[in-house]
């Protein structure tokens, strides 16, 4: 396969998973998906590893790409099946991403590829509004879906939809975002079949060993830039919001050269030295802290390396069983996926800096500041949940961006028509949080004020970060201003739980990015 050849089925495959996401996203009925864009669509081979995937949450498809070997395996697949699951031990992230599987077929009896998605839905079943509850327990979390069958032989589980559905506020809105991925997953598989028969299984095959070859050549060339050594980092979190505060990230970033001068450089991440888990929902399974480590070094790569499988071959990632990155079940881990994967973030860029400063941000805002709220009262049944952008760090050569949804997600705000069509809320205030980012040579990117009004009871649940801890800057830059969640002008804890009244009003100030270089120098 020639460079064009291998070109054009990059593209190919590619765009598979952006049509797979279309599809999810004009069938599904929850503004959380529809219009925040809070999915995720990718392409793995029969192993499990990953071959495509389309620029959607790099938190869903970091995952992905860690976990399915696992699954792929321990399953007996057949034509027409599809499986879903959320259990974050078991595979997922946090039970309101929704993953389901379905193994696509050629001639042989066994599966050649399978296509995934993985949808965010706002009410998993929790007894909080959102399904982002204060939770210290998995249970506490919602509907846990350990993988199981939702399709067999073509056919639909209706008893099992049913019962995955039933705890939800609305479980006919819910069934219609099940059917949303189920459609989406239709869409890859018919899709990927069609590629598979115009190459025929022997081309395909060998189109995909060709793709990860040159996924391997790309991200060695772009990681070589980093000098062997060691080097550590630790950065920390606010608090879980169950009374433990300044919750510790620590890495040892070892680069060396592989075991002859030819080979690729190995990377070992390892977060030894990292909290042990704690009681409250900041902690999270390996696959996410994994999620965070393969987006660093994918940013390093030139933009048309591909999402496959050998582009993180070099990248080694260890956490000791029963931390905060490797917690044990029944680990609570709504907060995981948001919050502890984004200061996994920061401490790889924090660890790197020491090594390529010269192409290393100073830190961003540092938290997804998630709001997840509805109406429990008869005739007030609703579920919400989004997050809010804030500022990028600044770079070697650039300021910051503002208000902008940066690192581990990336959705769009929800449009107010859309929000105050579909829930009792009225937005009053939405604008750049002026002067936040952290000054320096290249200033670090302002947060954002959104300002919400409850024209019903409501009960939220805020989890937030960056609110005692502010995001670092670099090179003599100063910090971004730390986030403030106020109710009516009262201060809010970061992580709290609480019943608004009609006429009040939330207000939510993000962090701003770190600076980049002392302004006196240069």
């Amino acid at each position: 396969m020639n460079a064009i050849e291998l070109s054009v089925f990059v593209s190919r495959i590619e765009s598979i998973c952006e049509e797979m996401g279309a599809v999810l996203r004009r069938s599904a009925f929850s503004p959380n998906i529809k219009d925040r864009l809070d999915y995720s669509c990718a392409v793995f081979d029969a192993a499990g590893k990953l071959c495509a995937q389309a620029a959607h949450i790099p938190v869903h498809l970091g995952s992905m790409a860690y976990a399915m070997a696992d699954i792929v395996k321990t399953q007996s697949w057949s034509q027409g099946d599809m499986l879903v699951l959320n259990n974050p031990f078991l595979g997922g992230t946090h039970l309101p991403d929704v993953t389901m599987i379905a193994p696509v077929f050629a001639q042989s009896s066994n599966p050649i590829a399978f296509v995934v998605n993985r949808a965010h839905h706002a009410d998993i079943g929790a007894d909080t509004p959102g399904s982002m509850p204060l939770s210290q327990s998995l249970h506490e979390e919602g509907v846990i879906i350990s993988p199981t069958y939702i399709m067999r032989d073509h056919q639909i589980e209706q008893t099992l939809l049913q019962q995955i559905t039933e705890p939800m506020s609305h479980p006919d809105s819910a069934q219609g975002d099940f059917l949303a991925q189920i459609s989406a997953n239709q869409t890859g598989v018919k899709r990927l079949q069609e590629l598979i028969s115009q190459l025929q299984s022997e081309s395909f095959i060998a189109a995909l060993i060709e793709l990860n070859h040159y996924g391997e050549r790309l991200a060695k060339a772009s990681l070589s830039q980093i000098s062997n050594g060691v080097y550590q980092f630790c950065d920390y979190l606010d608090d879980d919001g169950a009374g433990t505060k300044n919750i510790k990230i620590a890495v040892t970033l070892s680069v060396s050269d592989g075991l002859n001068k030819t080979a690729h450089k190995i990377i070992q991440v390892d977060f030894s030295g990292t909290s042990a888990q704690v009681k409250g929902n900041v902690n999270c399974p390996l696959s996410v802290a994994a999620a965070a480590v393969f987006y660093v070094f994918r940013c390093l790569m030139p933009t048309q390396t591909p999402a496959c499988d050998g582009t993180f071959k070099m990248i080694q990632i260890t956490a000791p069983s029963g931390s905060l990155l490797n917690a044990e079940y029944p680990a609570a881990v709504a907060a995981g996926n948001v919050e502890t994967s984004t200061r996994v973030v920061d401490v790889v860029l924090g660890a790197l800096a020491q090594a390529i400063d010269d192409k290393i941000p100073a830190a961003s805002y540092g938290t997804m500041n998630n709001i997840a709220m509805g109406g429990r009262d008869a005739g007030n049944y609703w579920d919400y949940y989004e997050t809010i952008g804030g500022g990028l760090g600044a770079g070697p050569t650039v300021d910051g961006l503002n208000g902008v949804q940066a690192h581990m997600t990336n959705t769009l705000n929800t449009p107010i028509e859309s929000l105050e069509y579909h829930y009792p809320l009225r937005i009053t205030r939405y604008s750049l949080r002026e002067s936040s980012g952290g000054q320096g040579k290249y200033r670090g990117g302002d947060g954002l004020i959104r300002e919400i009004e409850f024209l019903q009871p409501a009960q939220i649940t805020l989890l937030t970060d960056r609110r005692l801890l502010s995001p670092w800057g670099l090179r003599g830059g100063s910090h971004g201003k730390a986030g403030e969640n106020r109710l009516d002008g009262e201060l809010l804890a970061g992580k709290v739980f609480f019943t608004a009244q009609p006429g009040q009003k939330l207000s939510i100030y993000t962090p701003g990015g770190g600076g980049w270089g002392n302004n006196q120098q240069g």
